[in-house]
């Protein structure tokens, strides 16, 4: 796109890319949701499922805009920082997300955990890699932001 009159900032590009990777993210989560349903039959719904994946995600992902926003803004490798960051914090709600107790049923339970631990590792990886790489491939840029 042209942006010769009025130039996109930095915050704006960030919050762009963010809002593309979170609906990158959503697809991911939905396919991983479809396929880990009808393989496992699993029917513990009301917390993971298609209208939270949709709308949670895409929420989270504006939020991480922002921080990558700061990241930038505050270090000089801020994309190297926030992936760091990021995937450490990936691995902590990953960690974290194994203590959850969701049913009495050891079986359920324990899907419910993988179906957990499979859309926190689709958005972690998102967040930390995808972002950085799109916000800074030009092609992507003039082609989408």
């Amino acid at each position: 796109m042209n942006y010769d009159y009025f130039p996109q900032s930095v915050f704006s590009r960030t919050l762009l890319t963010s809002v593309f990777a979170g609906i990158l993210a959503t697809l991911g989560c939905l396919i991983y949701d479809v396929i880990f349903r009808q393989s496992t039959h699993f029917n513990l719904n009301p917390l993971i499922n298609v209208s939270t994946l949709i709308f949670a995600v895409n929420l989270i992902f504006l939020v991480i805009g922002a921080c990558y926003y700061a990241f930038k803004k505050m270090f000089n490798k801020g994309d190297l920082v926030f992936s760091i960051v990021f995937i450490l914090l990936t691995l902590f709600c990953a960690w974290r997300g194994e203590a959850a107790h969701r049913s009495a049923d050891k079986v359920l339970n324990s899907e419910f955990h993988t179906l957990l631990l499979g859309v926190i590792l689709i958005m972690g990886f998102t967040a930390s890699i995808i972002i950085p790489v799109l916000f800074n491939n030009r092609k992507f840029r003039d082609f989408v932001v």
